[in-house]
């Protein structure tokens, strides 16, 4: 849940604070409008919701629709869970797509095939949907609270979402697809003097290498060889849409330890030749889907090689977060843990040749930094010995390697070829685990020289 929006209460505080909210609303300057436009404070359940919302897809002007959309939000964050789940899953089906209108622009344009006819077909198939998720932007922290609102959404399984449901959230998604696009997002450096609700929340946002309290968070970003960046939007001032942590080494790390050790020596960035994106966090749950991630690495290569032009390596030290999983269904679940040494060879077939839907890599972080160009560079194994990187991976992490004059190429043989590039290291254990039989396998593209470490 995101930091601006009010947690549940029980069931029965929730339907008081939802009627308290409604009955305000009727009681307040908007009572007139609301009432005019049908609203009741005699409906129960997600109703009231669904009626504001008729009322927003009614209006012909706009100068009441940010009055409008501020109470539907009010009394949205008023209710209960149930209540919100029925407004998302009857708002979508009750206002359908307007059949009689789309005919009659289809008509038009087949008669008159100008502009006019054109932007009518456009006006006449837009969603109705589409137009309540773009007047309720209106609202003070219209866009923030529309994520809390698809938060909501998301956390309906998915075997349980209505078909409404699932229209609403491509509707959702489309929209801040568009409206979070890169080229509308502040990078800007995260650093100890940054304010402090700014860092509470990177604390709390920390989903790959958590960070145990403040002395934790200021060993991340405020050393001179160490960095942090965030991608921020303007509605959203203080509230991280993703955020990246990096570290300036002189060589490529085997081990998260190696990285974040709470006693280390810092080193003068002139003498790095290495910066390693160490982990990677989404922070708004609302916005699963919309790519900021390889956006984001571009951009922060970018501004470290324009602040630290020396630095020759770009690369990760990564999670393997499927890997565990996927050995214990190949070997079963009770099957003897391998040494390090079998394990990277079984990681590198798991990186390599483990697909999933469409051919992609299995792995989820595999499937990112790899979609967005890098090669899969080194495997090392008893990287990282935390509770979390036990299970997921027993311990192993990887490096993908960020070469921008590769990237594009890396990119291409990946979507076009379905060719995972990954370095000749990666390809002799590759060779190894085949017991040099089969050479290059299922994909795997020829090794390249591998940076040294």
């Amino acid at each position: 849940m995101s930091p601006s929006r009010t947690p549940n209460p029980t069931d029965e505080q929730a339907t008081g604070r939802r009627r308290n909210a409604l009955d305000l609303l009727l009681n307040s300057g908007l009572g007139k409008l609301l009432r005019g436009l049908g609203v009741t404070s005699r409906r129960s359940g997600g109703e009231g919701l669904l009626e504001i919302a008729d009322a927003l897809l009614s209006l012909r002007g706009r100068a009441s629709g940010p009055a409008l959309a501020s109470a539907f939000f009010d009394l949205y964050e008023a209710s209960d869970a149930e209540a919100r789940q029925e407004f998302l899953a009857k708002v979508h089906e009750r206002h359908p797509a307007d059949t009689k209108a789309i005919d009659k622009a289809i008509v038009r344009w087949n008669e008159k095939r100008d502009e006019a006819a054109a932007l009518a077909l456009n006006h006449a198939t837009e969603l109705p949907s589409h137009r309540m998720i773009n007047q309720l932007n209106l609202a003070p922290q219209g866009t923030q609270r529309l994520i809390g609102l698809r938060e909501d959404l998301l956390a309906v399984p998915r075997a349980s979402r209505s078909s409404g449901m699932a229209a609403l959230d491509r509707e959702l998604e489309s929209a801040f697809t568009a409206w979070f696009n890169a080229g509308f997002l502040e990078l800007r450096r995260i650093a100890w003097d940054s304010p402090a609700s700014l860092l509470e929340r990177i604390i709390r946002y920390e989903a790959v290498h958590t960070i145990h309290g403040w002395d934790d968070l200021r060993r991340r970003v405020e050393p001179v060889d160490r960095r942090c960046y965030g991608f921020f939007h303007p509605q959203m001032r203080d509230d991280p849409l993703i955020f990246v942590e990096v570290a300036l080494t002189p060589q490529l790390p085997g081990a998260i330890h190696e990285v974040i050790a709470e006693e280390r020596e810092t080193m003068d960035p002139r003498e790095a030749s290495c910066a390693i994106f160490y982990s990677i966090s989404n922070c708004q749950v609302g916005l699963k889907g919309i790519p900021f991630g390889n956006h984001l690495i571009k951009r922060v290569v970018g501004l470290l090689k324009e602040e630290l032009p020396h630095l020759k390596t770009f690369a990760t030290l990564s999670p393997v977060p499927g890997f565990a999983k996927w050995l214990a269904s190949e070997r079963g679940t009770d099957a003897r843990l391998p040494g390090s040494g079998e394990l990277k060879h079984l990681a590198a077939r798991y990186l390599v040749e483990a697909k999933g839907k469409g051919g992609e890599p299995l792995d989820p972080v595999a499937r990112f930094h790899l979609g967005n160009g890098a090669r899969l560079e080194a495997i090392h194994a008893n990287a990282d010995l935390s509770a979390n990187g036990q299970k997921q991976s027993h311990g192993v992490m990887v490096n993908y390697l960020y070469d921008l004059d590769e990237i594009e190429a890396n990119y291409f043989a990946l979507t076009e070829v379905g060719t995972i590039a990954c370095s000749k290291a990666v390809q002799a254990l590759l060779e190894e685990s085949e017991g040099k039989k089969g050479g290059k396998k299922n994909g795997a593209a020829k090794g390249r020289d591998s940076v040294p470490a």
